[in-house]
């Protein structure tokens, strides 16, 4: 299993010389007259294709890998690129970003699919165990122009759009401009944060968040444990817990909507039950609580022995923890776990919660009666399946 290729060097590029080192644009197909914007790239596949985008005005165009094109027909426009098969799926509405440096594009977002997210920098004040996107020290707030660029391009009817990290908090007076363009741009798209919390220990970061004043945008925060040695030595950050706490207490303050996140592995489930009464009885005024199963990727590999618990063990606590939320009345969902390892009376809160591009079915799956609404698995990493792992019948 392979997930979805999001970046890839382009075959061939030409007309870039004198632009900046990356440049986003929207992909455009021909099924329409209407005039390109200045960032639209024509999808071409044929020299016919090619004809029509040069008479609607497109100055640059995308062709696939196998495009039927002569370097005449291409003659008409400023710039082109060859993308590679592995994104020959990129269609209308998709916003892609080209360096010009290293020849190499990147999706940004996808217009069909539902589970858009920018990466907002890989630099973070956390070294989780298991952190999915282990952390860099480079400057990368080249990423923030490159976000602020893709918005304006995205199609005004997504359902939602998400922003992760890293820590996206890292560099927030450039960040939360990023909430307040969405609204602008995306009125009626709801917007999910993954961040840890911290920042929001801050009074002016939470003001400065608040007055965005956006009326569906929820940041997700992890706490993997009621107590503050076992939540720091998950994020290996001293002081962590309080300031998550604190971060937390003063966004619910300031009326922000705040989800909480627990990843299941060997560290956390001891405690788990614990921790969900906990959040119970002194949180309830969260919105969500999510219990998540662990992507086996990033530093999860590195630190295998001392987090990996089969799902088939811990099935019972999971139930208990949900049935102890859900009694408090906390919306709460179930993450990345197939439903063959959920305790059926806890199903109706699993969530198909795997993004699409790195999400798969076993061959095991194939004769499931429930595999329409099951999570399935990553693709990502180095997948370790459980002994419960069993087709359900009818």
């Amino acid at each position: 299993m392979k997930p979805l290729v999001l970046r890839a060097a382009a075959l061939e590029a030409k007309g870039f010389s004198d632009s900046p080192d990356s440049i986003v644009f929207r992909v455009k197909s021909l099924l329409s007259d209407q005039a390109p914007l200045e960032r639209d790239a024509a999808l071409v596949t044929t020299i016919d294709d090619a004809t029509k985008a040069a008479l609607c005005g497109y100055r640059t165009v995308l062709l696939h890998a196998d495009a039927d094109t002569r370097a005449a027909a291409l003659e008409p426009f400023d710039s082109f690129i060859r993308l590679p098969k592995d994104l020959g799926y990129i269609g209308d509405g998709d916003v892609l970003s080209f360096h010009v440096g290293t020849g190499r594009a990147r999706v940004l977002y996808r217009r069909n699919s539902k589970h858009n997210t920018f990466l907002v920098t890989e630099r973070c004040n956390h070294y989780c165990l298991m952190c999915s996107q282990p952390p860099k020290r480079a400057d990368d707030s080249w990423i923030l122009d490159e976000i602020a660029a893709a918005i304006p391009l995205i199609d005004p009817e997504t359902k939602s759009l998400g922003f992760t990290g890293g820590e996206p908090l890292t560099e927030w007076k450039r960040f939360i401009p990023l909430l307040a363009q969405a609204l602008d741009c995306l009125p009626n798209t709801a917007v999910h944060v993954l961040s840890n919390g911290r920042a929001f220990a801050s009074p002016e970061i939470v003001s400065a968040w608040a007055a965005v004043c956006h009326p569906d945008l929820c940041v997700g925060i992890p706490l993997y444990a009621s107590t503050d040695h076992l939540h720091d030595y998950v994020v290996q950050a001293r002081g962590a817990f309080d300031e998550t706490v604190l971060g937390i207490l003063r966004l619910k303050d300031k009326g922000q909507r705040v989800e909480i996140r627990v990843v299941l592995h060997k560290l956390t489930i001891p405690a788990l039950v614990e921790t969900c009464t906990w959040i119970a009885r002194n949180l309830p005024f969260v919105d969500h609580v999510a219990l998540m199963g662990l992507e086996n990727t990033g530093f999860a590999l590195a630190n295998q022995d001392l987090l990996w618990i089969d799902p088939e063990d811990y099935r019972s606590e999971l139930a208990l923890a949900v049935d102890i939320l859900s009694a408090s009345e906390i919306t709460t969902s179930i993450y990345n776990l197939p439903l063959c390892l959920v305790e059926k009376p806890a199903w109706r809160f699993a969530v198909q919660s795997i993004s699409d591009w790195k999400n798969a079915h076993l061959p095991e799956c194939a004769d499931c009666a429930v595999r329409a609404e099951c999570a399935g698995f990553f693709t990502t990493g180095r997948l370790r399946t459980s002994r419960g792992i069993r087709p359900i019948a009818a």
